[in-house]
């Protein structure tokens, strides 16, 4: 992780399950024409499972019309295995995972990827360590070996340690005076409260001091591992290849992972409105309840019921009613989030400071509105539409693709799952979303309002609060972290 992306994602650091695409940004990936990959099932490209002389296995989606290979992995872990009082471990360890490996400490590292254009970069979220290897084909060779420095001999010298907590306290110091960032925090504080999700995915100001090299390479050592590892492999490489790479890649890590056991949990605070007051232009306003898993039968109704409400095009109630019929907000969204141990429906918008409390009211009543009446028979075919041809379009990248068939591993969702996916959706019909808008969104919602927010008055322990959910929910794991593209 070079310093622009270390400063870049610690001021995103509260907003990592807003994000989706999270690892298709500024790489050397060319356009893969999704159309020509899978809008056409007739001369789709083929979705290979390979497995390693080693064992390990992967989905390949092979490219050669493209002079690059992107390797994309996910490893189960992430934040929720950060060490008591340490929260931060996974996020600091990953930014240095590039900065120094095996004999090349962080400049001789630094430019040994540089000098072939390698893109390799790392990333923590609730749930998992991520990344991903960008290269040209012609100097995959050298591109897998400084992967497989990273992954197995990382250095974690004391000065590029030092460097880069330094980096992440100043970001955090920052998001003190950021209504973003605090609205966001103290969201899933309250949401997840004792739970590992509770937790900010980059530590506070002081428990980051705390983590020391020890605590990185014993976090390291316990997650990083092949039998919690999901890899997709995309571009330019046969599979004789690639699966001679996943071993030389791959084959060193620990065959099993420590990983600390995690409770599922059901979000906390349903009915309370938290306001934190700051001197800020702006006030921002999220809110949010329980979500439906990616493994439940209703998720695809749920996801309809999303896009209705405010799933991101112009089109959405929210959008619609709070935006352009009373110009309260720019900008309004909400998703369906699903995590390994909870799911959560969670929004976001922001408001002038005397029109918090309006908008508040606004969004509450609109949702509520939602779940009692459910969507309209036209609301329901144009959200169908939408959300079929806008997860083709979005696959235009390698990375894309990359990122896409990890999630489908993550989430367990079969190989097959783009060919079965339109009609899964074309199955949903007008009487299942208006009975999942009642079951998702008439419990009532968690607001958190960071600015000067005018009349909107802080009840905690509110009406709705004494019988929010308890933590530990029934069940197994939930899903992965985030949503698939659009």
């Amino acid at each position: 992780m070079n310093r622009l992306d270390l400063a870049s994602s610690c001021r995103r650091l509260f907003l990592d399950e807003r994000r989706w695409a999270r690892r298709a940004t500024a790489a050397i990936s060319v356009p893969l024409l999704a159309i020509g990959l899978w809008a056409d099932p007739a001369h789709a490209t083929t979705i290979e499972r390979i497995v390693s002389p080693g064992g390990i296995e992967a989905w390949l989606v092979r490219e050669p019309a493209v002079p690059l290979v992107t390797v994309d992995f996910a490893f189960a872990g992430g934040s929720a295995q950060d060490p008591i009082g340490k929260a931060g471990t996974a996020f600091l360890m990953t930014s240095l995972l590039d900065e120094g490996a095996g004999d090349f400490d962080q400049r001789a590292f630094s430019d040994r990827l540089d000098r072939k254009a390698v893109q390799l970069s790392f990333h923590a979220d609730r749930d998992h360590i991520s990344g991903t290897l960008r290269t040209l084909s012609l100097n995959r060779d050298e591109a897998f070996d400084d992967l497989r420095l990273a992954l197995t001999a990382p250095r974690f010298d004391a000065s590029a340690v030092e460097i880069n907590r330094a980096q992440i306290l100043s970001a955090l110091r920052r998001q003190q005076t950021s209504p973003t960032d605090l609205a966001a925090l103290r969201w899933w504080s309250t949401a997840f409260a004792g739970h590992p999700y509770g937790r900010p995915v980059a530590g506070a100001l002081e428990s980051v001091p705390a983590i020391t090299i020890d605590d990185l390479r014993t976090y390291q050592r316990r997650v990083l591992a092949r039998d919690n590892l999901k890899i997709a492999i995309v571009g330019d490489i046969d599979t004789a290849t690639a699966k001679t790479m996943l071993d030389r890649v791959f084959g060193a890590l620990p065959a099993k992972a420590e990983l600390t056991p995690v409770e599922s949990v059901v979000p906390q605070g349903v009915g309370q409105h938290i306001s934190v007051d700051l001197d800020v232009p702006q006030t921002v306003i999220d809110f949010g309840c329980p979500g439906i898993a990616r493994k439940d039968p209703d998720f695809f109704a749920a996801y309809i019921v999303n896009d209705i409400l405010g799933g991101g095009t112009f089109s959405s109630r929210l959008y619609r009613e709070v935006r352009e019929k009373r110009g309260l907000v720019y900008s309004i969204y909400d998703s369906l989030l699903w995590f390994d141990h909870s799911a959560v429906f969670f929004g976001s918008t922001a408001t002038r400071a005397d029109r918090a409390d309006q908008t508040v009211t606004l969004v509450d009543k609109e949702i509520h509105r939602l779940a009692e009446e459910g969507p309209t028979a036209d609301e329901l075919t144009k959200a169908k539409a939408y959300l079929n041809s806008s997860f083709v379009l979005n696959l235009d990248t390698s990375g894309k693709v990359a990122g896409l068939l990890v999630q489908l591993q993550l989430d367990n969702l079969g190989i097959d799952y783009i060919d079965r996916r339109p009609q899964m959706i074309a199955s949903v019909t007008l009487d299942d979303t208006r009975r999942v808008a009642k079951r998702l969104l008439d419990g009532g919602l968690l607001f958190t309002v960071v600015g000067r927010p005018g009349g909107v008055a802080s009840n905690v322990g509110g009406p709705s609060g004494a019988a929010a959910p308890a933590l530990a929910a029934p069940g197994g794991s939930l899903g992965g972290p985030v949503g698939e593209l659009r």
